[in-house]
């Protein structure tokens, strides 16, 4: 079947093992964006967030797509995937912080933009190896390529649309949320060519770097909130000790 632009589809075992591989590899790896998404736009008031994943899926899918040409190519350069594991890990403590489910911390507001932001940068940073993955699944066939990068719009909507829910009601999922936004971090920090040059890294070694930077960020993120919890305490009882201080010196 010619379609075209889109290459054809010839109905052989090849094609039909290319077809299930892409849906397994998307189901597999969408995950970790999911989290992402679903921590971006939870502190968004109810009608955004909707629009936040929708605007964010949508301008990272196309991005994806650009990017689809230049992977291979971007996975071989020297910290690429070091500094992509780093801007991770800062946005996964970064959305602990904003997202943490202690009642004394006061939220700052954020915008939609300021969401769809976050979510285009992390899917960037991590759909590199996923861009592979799928454009090894299509051997070679573009159909199957673009059918790859389309099908993981409804399923990271779905799944972060469900995510954003389940953290309202089970706030422990932002933690294991940027649990595994930490271990994907520090996986492509670890086996960025440079480290890899320099260390040649054992598995054990790799694992135990994963682990660091998993249970690193949530250790992070909770030293974080509770200095920001320590200092707008600080704020609010100096402002209560002046608000004193003014009403006696008015009697």
């Amino acid at each position: 079947m010619d379609l075209g632009i889109l290459g054809q589809i010839h109905f052989t075992w090849d094609f039909l093992i290319g077809f299930l591989s892409i849906i397994i590899v998307n189901l597999v790896l969408s995950g970790d964006n999911a989290f992402v998404i679903a921590m971006a736009v939870r502190s968004l008031p109810g009608k955004q967030r909707m629009n936040g994943i929708v605007f964010g899926v949508g301008a990272a899918v196309v991005l994806r797509v650009v990017l689809t040409f230049f992977a291979a190519t971007l996975l071989r350069i020297q910290y690429v995937k070091l500094i992509g594991g780093a801007v991770i890990i800062w946005i996964a403590i970064k959305l602990l912080v904003e997202g943490v489910p202690e009642d004394k911390l006061q939220k700052e507001a954020k915008t939609l933009w300021h969401a769809v932001w976050i979510i285009i940068v992390a899917d960037i940073t991590m759909s590199i190896d996923n861009v592979l993955a799928v454009a090894a699944a299509s051997k070679g066939n573009f159909f199957l390529l673009i059918f790859g990068l389309g099908l993981s719009i409804p399923i990271v909507v779905f799944a972060s649309t469900l995510l954003v829910v389940l953290m309202d009601r089970y706030p422990i999922i932002i933690y294991v949320g940027a649990a595994v936004l930490g271990q994907v971090g520090g996986e492509m920090m670890v086996t960025d060519p440079f480290i890899v040059q320099i260390l040649n890294p054992s598995n054990i070694l790799k694992y135990s770097v994963e682990a660091f930077f998993t249970i690193g960020v949530v250790v992070a993120g909770k030293l974080w909130v509770r200095q920001k919890i320590s200092r707008q305490m600080k704020i609010m009882d100096e402002a209560s000790q002046t608000q004193s201080i003014d009403v006696k010196n008015k009697r």
